[in-house]
């Protein structure tokens, strides 16, 4: 009788060992289930593209100046930027400042106040003219397709931003970018479509190119 019971005792903590580690198992899986839920998934947002401007700025030339005041000599910056849309619309904007970003973004600021529509006629300018600013000069004589911009730096920044792709081009004044570029949107200004000339002479544009 003795060896039946103890052999029952021992079954009973075999049984009992038995379920501490399975009650052990299962809580432990329990937490790994709480730790689970309680990370959040990081949800990876598309980043907004911001929407590109139509406008294209480029600097020409940004020059160091002396300005001679009562304590001594005052040092600052000149820049001089080309703004357009390659569109028919461009300006030049010129401002000084004590660092060469303000300069800059001052005379882009400026360049867009000055805007100005300029004619295009088949990638090109319609008719030849000549623009003076300064002592700097420029001529413009339209091109064939095919032709490109045959211009120096100043000059060629503003007939790209202004849209030409066929033109001809040559400075005949002051080498100075500033006055170059001056000289430039001058003779822009001065040009005048067909179809205002066709309405002063009463007839069509065909009628005129023929």
């Amino acid at each position: 009788m003795e060896e039946k019971l103890e052999s029952q005792e021992v079954e009973t903590t075999e049984v009992v060992e038995e379920t501490v580690e399975t009650t052990e198992i299962v809580e432990a899986d329990e937490k790994a289930g709480k730790r689970q839920r309680s990370r959040k998934k990081r949800v990876i947002e598309p980043k907004e593209e911001k929407p590109q401007s139509e406008w294209i700025e480029k600097v020409v030339q940004v020059s160091r100046v002396t300005k001679v005041v009562k304590g001594g000599k005052k040092l600052s910056f000149r820049a001089v930027v080309v703004v357009g849309n390659q569109k028919g619309q461009v300006g030049v904007g010129c401002a000084k400042a004590a660092e060469v970003i303000i300069a800059i973004q001052k005379a882009i600021a400026d360049g867009r106040k000055n805007l100005v529509t300029v004619p295009i006629f088949k990638t090109t300018i319609p008719h030849p003219i000549v623009g003076r600013s300064g002592a700097g000069e420029v001529m413009l004589r339209p091109a064939s397709q095919g032709t490109g911009i045959i211009a120096g730096g100043a000059v060629r920044l503003v007939l790209e931003l202004a849209g030409y792709e066929n033109i001809l081009c040559k400075s005949l004044g002051s080498k100075s970018p500033l006055n170059a570029t001056n000289a430039t949107l001058d003779a822009l200004r001065k040009l005048t479509p067909f179809s205002e000339i066709a309405k002063k002479r009463g007839k069509t544009i065909s009628e005129i190119l023929n």
